[in-house]
This record gives structure tokens, sequence and C-alpha cells, in this order.
């Protein structure tokens, strides 16, 4: 196989950078330069940690039974949920039976994903699981308009607990796991594991990539995310 070719300095490419409007100052035009330069070897260094996490071991078999209503209601086990597939991403949402109403950030990601869920599952198993009972978090689906979502209900919190989403207080975490099928076993692959005390100082707790196009888009714009602005479940 032959080996890639060196990449280019990140400063060199981005002076072929054309401003795409005239009357630019020569302070933006460095600055914007400057910008891109990161830009690029942030997507360079993004490309290198997928390829990192693509190359992890072998994870740990999960040898817990745990049990799950899927969304037809039947009884299954973890590698039911995976269908004729050999990945299932998993992400547990915050709406228990002990939540009047879901959490509105786990609601704004999974209004976003619902978006691309069909196109997911053509690569891989998409679920998103929750304490609720099955048909209460299809209630809610409904009411936002979502067609494409495949909810579990987690049956117990053993899965809950085990992940370490269920706080003392009864409330819960969310969790993005990836699971791989390894014959008629299951391994984890990979888990959000960027708790709140790895958060940055003056940042909300969050993973790298963050998977909220919200935040993306926002974080493009002059006034940024902000402080103290977070989604709500109507305005």
């Amino acid at each position: 196989m032959a080996s890639a070719a060196p990449l280019k300095d990140a400063r060199q490419l981005a002076e072929h950078a054309k401003t795409p409007f005239p009357g630019a100052s020569p302070e933006y035009e460095a600055a914007r330069r400057a910008l891109l330069a990161e830009e690029i070897e942030l997507r360079r260094h993004s490309t290198r940690v997928v390829a990192q996490r693509r190359a992890l071991p072998p994870g740990p078999v999960i040898e817990k039974a745990y049990k799950f209503k899927e969304e037809h209601g039947f009884d299954a086990e973890l590698i039911d949920l995976f269908g004729d597939k050999d990945t299932l991403v998993a992400y547990f949402w915050m709406y228990g039976p002990q939540r009047q109403r879901p959490c509105p950030m786990c609601t704004n990601l999974i209004g976003a994903l619902n978006g691309n869920a069909r196109d997911i599952r053509q690569r891989v198993a998409f679920k998103v699981l929750g304490r609720s009972p099955v048909g209460r978090q299809y209630e809610f689906a409904n009411e936002r308009g979502w067609r494409d979502i495949q909810f579990v209900q987690t049956v117990g919190d053993d899965y809950a607990r085990d992940l370490g989403l269920l706080n003392p207080d009864g409330t819960e975490n969310p969790a993005l796991t990836v699971f791989r099928k390894d014959g008629d076993k299951v391994r984890l692959f990979w888990a959000s594991q960027m708790t709140k005390d790895m958060a940055d100082p003056g940042q909300d707790p969050r993973d790298s990539p963050d998977l909220a196009p919200l935040w993306s888009v926002l974080d493009l714009t002059p006034e940024g995310r902000g402080e103290n602005w977070y989604p709500k479940l109507q305005y």
C-alpha cells in the first residue's frame, strides 16, 4: 500500500483563500488566513482522532443480560438491537418515568438526528434508549414530528446504573455508546467518557465532536453559543 503524500503546511494552504466580498481590510484578511490555518489543523486533528478511535483494540464483552423493550414493545436483549448490522449506536436520553417532559438538550439532539436516522441506519443500527415505557417515548416523538428515530425502553435500571447515568437523587445523565457484534457476543467499542470533572473552566461538559449541530452553527457566529442560553422544548 502506497504511503500517503506528506501534508502541506496549513499556513501555506491558507494563503490560497479569497474573501468572497470586496472591501476587506488588511487586518481582516490576515486574521482570517490565520484562522483558516487553525481550521485546517483542526480538521487534520479530527481525522487523526477518528483513525485512533477506529484502531481501538477489542473492548470488553458485555456479560450482563440487559433487558429492553424494543420499538414494537417486544422483549429484547442487547444483541437483538443490532438487527442485521454489526455495529449499534445507542444514545441514552434523559426521559425517565420521573420526568414530566424529556430533557430539552436531549430533545434538541434527537431532533437533529431524526433528520439523518434513515441514512445512519444504512450503515449501523441506531437506537435511542430511555427509562420511560417505549410507548411514552413514542408519544413524545409523535408530538415532535419525529418519524425516523427508533426508541427502546431499558427494562430495570441496570443499564443506566452500570453506565453511571443515574444520580443519587434519581436524575439522569445522557450517554452515547457504540457496541460491536462479535459472533454471538457483544463488545463495547466506544463510550463517551468526558464527565463533568473533565470540563474546561467556564464551559459546560461536552463531548468532542459535539453531535448537536445547534452548537456548531452558533459557534460560527459573532455571538457564539452564549454563556447561559440553552434550547427549550417550546418558545
